[in-house]
């Protein structure tokens, strides 16, 4: 007989039900301190049915939307719990919102009339990476006027 919605499940519940192993769960927990499973004596985890939805999310996220830890931990501290609950409740090809990170895989073809929406932390992420760009540029232009045939015979003399 499989337990109702509500009812608070074990560890090894919830693993099975993840498919993550119980280890994998007690990291989450040290890495995302909003998951707090109540403790019985001896340290049992119980899981509420708000702590499996929270676990669903972040496994999606890092699963299957490309996230790293340190990106979920973003998240949950821009976005909120609730935010990364419904990454887990909509599936690998539904962001909520249109609001989570794409993989690689998923992104919509260029030049096909598909908007693209983007993050704030993906619009962050895309700048960064753009201020690193121009820092090469940069760097290869000053290392391409140093080996000009010009600077050459300048340091030949």
């Amino acid at each position: 007989m499989s337990k109702a919605a509500e009812a608070f499940r074990n560890i090894g519940e919830v693993a099975d039900e993840l498919d993550v192993k119980k280890h994998v769960l007690r990291f989450w927990e040290v890495k995302f301190p909003q998951l707090k499973p109540m403790k019985r004596g001896g340290g049992r985890r119980l899981y509420r049915p708000t702590d499996v939805e929270l676990l669903k999310g972040i496994r999606d996220l890092l699963q299957n939307a490309g996230y790293t830890i340190k990106g979920v931990q973003r998240l949950l501290r821009e976005q909120g719990v609730e935010h990364v609950k419904l990454a887990g409740t909509n599936g690998p090809t539904a962001p909520p919102h249109g609001e989570r990170a794409r993989h690689p895989s998923q992104a919509a073809p260029a030049g096909k009339g598909v908007p693209l929406v983007l993050t704030a932390i993906e619009v962050g992420a895309l700048r960064e990476i753009a201020a690193e760009l121009v820092a090469c540029q940069a760097i290869l232009a000053t290392a391409a006027r140093s080996d000009s045939p010009e600077m050459r015979s300048d340091r030949a003399s």
